[in-house]
């Protein structure tokens, strides 16, 4: 099966015929919105701030304070940064993000290693956290353990800058094979329809954002 991410999970269970078009054929774009292009400017300052020691932007000071509380946390950090996972016979292994074994791969926009303690930090810059899905971090700290095998405790927050909510969860490291399966079910769906080359459309609220214009549920058109 095709290498998969949190995000094009995301998209298929979504709607499976954006995820085609996304995805696999791969004959329509998302050139993304407002709020995707200020979600990624605020992702850049809280990289530049953490890791080069640049100053944030006018315009984000409001995420000083919390990106200064991560900041005091000792442990080496890393910032954006890439990890993959590979998988055969239910064994999980560390690869590079663009292998050819590679089953699953992500970005962690912050992780603070330090022992066996370390902490995950995705940030987040919708309105609230009405939305808030912690699977993400399930599988950002399953693919930690993997790659970091002397961490055995994990600290993760999905951090929602703009309305100062902090989703927080804990995890051990013999529950990783538990992180990692968290979309299983997704992802035999996904199985299925790649064998059998259909993907079903799905109407809702999010069809009026959708750059496939050639569904009958767009619309955009």
């Amino acid at each position: 099966m095709t290498a998969w991410s949190y995000s094009s999970i995301s998209t298929f269970k979504q709607c499976p015929k954006k995820y085609y078009h996304l995805k696999v054929a791969k004959d329509v774009k998302d050139s993304g919105n407002a709020a995707t292009f200020y979600g990624n400017e605020v992702h850049k300052a809280a990289e530049h701030y953490i890791r080069d020691g640049e100053p944030i932007p006018a315009k984000f000071n409001y995420v000083k304070k919390i990106l200064d509380a991560f900041n005091r946390i000792e442990g080496e950090k890393h910032c954006e940064i890439r990890m993959a996972v590979a998988k055969e016979d239910n064994v999980y292994k560390p690869t590079s993000f663009f292998a050819k074994d590679v089953w699953w791969r992500g970005i962690v926009d912050l992780l603070i290693v330090n022992g066996e303690k370390a902490y995950i930090v995705d940030y987040k810059t919708g309105k609230n956290a009405k939305y808030a899905d912690t699977k993400q971090l399930d599988l950002m700290a399953g693919a930690t353990f993997v790659h970091y095998p002397e961490v055995k405790v994990i600290k993760s927050a999905l951090a929602y800058v703009v309305s100062n909510e902090f989703i927080q969860k804990k995890h051990t490291v013999d529950m990783y094979k538990s992180y990692l399966s968290v979309f299983d079910d997704e992802l035999e769906r996904l199985a299925v329809s790649e064998e059998n080359d259909v993907w079903n459309a799905i109407d809702g609220p999010l069809c009026a954002f959708c750059p496939v214009t050639s569904c009958e549920h767009n619309r955009k058109r």
